[in-house]
């Protein structure tokens, strides 16, 4: 643990409803190690209970004034989801490094705090939850019912399948966060009931939290349950497919977007059938290709693997790029002022979409073909996607950070609106193909990925602009009418040149 000088701020928070003949037993269990190990607050809010919750807490906080404690009470109560947004902005506006969640009822035991904090202290862990699953029959031992311990196996079971994680146990109520993790996911709009945990775990997976779990006893004694089991399943589940629906990209959820407000989100889809895949396919090695609108997903280094002489075109420097990839920095919106001639394959890959007039940026880019074609291969999102036709149909339209209706996105197309999108621009179309949804990417490459994305595909053949999440073409490039007019000029005066075979003079 830190020396006294450098002790770490640690608020204990108790969350208490209707908790006066529990609460100060709770309060006085508190080992005094974590009084002395770190800097630490006591914090207890009363959600609106019309019991002594109140009093029995603040008589608690005269009788110790050796211990820095504030006692509070909400007006209305907020939910046990609404009281824990209370204390962790308490957490956050006074500048704590972790904040340790208590329930009043006694239900989890505060003598495991010091063992829980560890993993914090020592910098391993965002977070860090008690779990009763993970010693095999502890939990039935400690008295919960088996209704609850196979509900609780159940739904961690499907909450993994759908979140692609590993769990042991997604419904226990010992949490300890760092309060600097708290500050970047957007808690506040979790739900004030009691599916708030699940919301908040979801976040933290979603911001790539480090997440410990540590066995705790179980204990359940004469407590009242407030909780209603069916209607918490139901919203639970609700989450969990609300965050799938948004890792697709196919539903955006504001509260589960916890990645930076930058273009990050924009990786790599390798392993699997999927753009980057395709595209990659497309293009023999050793070719020179480039590519437009690169962003900041990678596709160049795994060119460079395979010996392509590659340049890349974005608005920003890519932060890392291997030292033989040539970048030019440049709005596509504007006037092209990059090679194309010595390139063969160009890339436009999840691009089209974002410009506001595509239709110019193609006629710009037409100006550079000359008779040698060459290939384009474009990718972009399916807004006939049967998701989305499905929403429309429910009234819905909600534009998000990534996937079909990404904000950025001011141009949308289907199958036959991106051919006309090309062949108008000159282009010879070559193929057209779906491309699936990145379920690999959601659910993680094991069984469930993978037989999601098997489905998506065999629909696909069924019904490409149905089914297909994004639309794969490829496309050979032909000169515009002034480059044949040029061209035409000079090689019929050249012609004109030549001695006319077989002429009398």
């Amino acid at each position: 643990m830190a020396t006294r000088r450098e002790r770490q701020r640690l608020l204990i928070f108790v969350i208490a409803y209707y908790a006066d003949s529990t609460l100060r037993w709770v309060l006085e269990r508190i080992p005094r190690e974590v009084f002395d190990d770190f800097d630490c607050e006591l914090l207890v809010v009363d959600d609106a209970s019309e019991d002594r919750t109140f009093e029995i807490g603040r008589e608690y906080q005269e009788s110790h004034p050796e211990i820095r404690m504030t006692v509070l009470r909400n007006e209305y109560n907020q939910g046990y989801g609404g009281n824990q947004k209370i204390g962790y902005a308490y957490a956050i506006a006074e500048k704590f490094d972790f904040v340790a969640m208590l329930h009043g009822d006694g239900q989890y035991a505060p003598e495991e705090l010091p063992r829980l904090l560890k993993p914090l202290a020592e910098g391993r862990a965002d977070a860090v939850f008690g779990s009763r699953m993970m010693v095999s029959g502890a939990a039935l031992k400690g008295g919960m019912p088996l209704y609850k311990y196979f509900g609780n196996r159940i739904l961690t079971t499907v909450q993994n399948g759908l979140l692609g994680t590993h769990l042991t146990e997604f419904h226990s109520g010992y949490r300890i966060y760092s309060v600097s993790m708290l500050a970047r996911i957007p808690y506040r709009l979790n739900s004030n009931e009691f599916h708030f945990d699940t919301d908040i775990i979801i976040q933290l997976f979603n911001a790539r939290a480090r997440i410990v779990e540590l066995p705790i006893p179980t204990y359940y004694g004469d407590e009242i349950c407030r909780v209603d089991g069916m209607k918490y399943a139901k919203d639970v589940i609700k989450s969990t497919l609300q965050n799938t629906a948004h890792r697709l990209g196919i539903l955006y959820q504001r509260r589960f977007d916890a990645t930076p407000d930058d273009n990050s989100h924009y990786g790599l889809k390798l392993g699997y059938p999927s753009s980057h895949t395709y595209a990659l396919d497309a293009i023999p090695d050793g070719a020179k290709v480039l590519e437009l609108g690169a962003g900041p997903n990678g596709l160049a280094r795994e060119l460079t693997k395979r010996s392509c002489e590659t340049a890349v075109v974005d608005r920003f420097p890519p932060a890392q790029m291997d030292a033989r990839v040539k970048v030019y920095v440049q709005d596509l919106e504007g006037e092209l002022e990059f090679p194309v001639a010595p390139y063969r394959y160009l890339l436009l890959l999840d691009v089209i979409e974002h410009l506001k007039d595509p239709e110019r940026f193609l006629e710009r880019l037409r100006v550079h073909f000359d008779h040698d074609p060459k290939t384009l291969i474009l990718t972009t999102p399916n807004i006939g996607f049967f998701i989305q036709r499905l929403m429309l149909l429910a009234g819905e339209f909600n534009y998000g950070k990534a996937g079909i209706l990404d904000r950025t996105h001011t141009r949308l197309f289907t199958f036959r609106g991106a051919r006309h999108l090309l062949t108008d621009a000159g282009f010879r179309i070559r193929e057209v193909k779906g491309v699936p949804a990145p379920f690999p990417k959601v659910f993680g490459e094991g069984a469930l990925g993978r037989t999601a994305l098997a489905i998506n595909r065999a629909l696909i053949r069924v019904s490409p602009a149905l089914f297909s999440y994004q639309i794969f073409v490829e496309a050979e490039s032909t000169p515009d009418v002034d480059f044949l007019l040029r061209d035409a000029k000079q090689r019929s005066a050249e012609r004109r040149m030549r001695p006319v075979v077989g002429s009398r003079r």
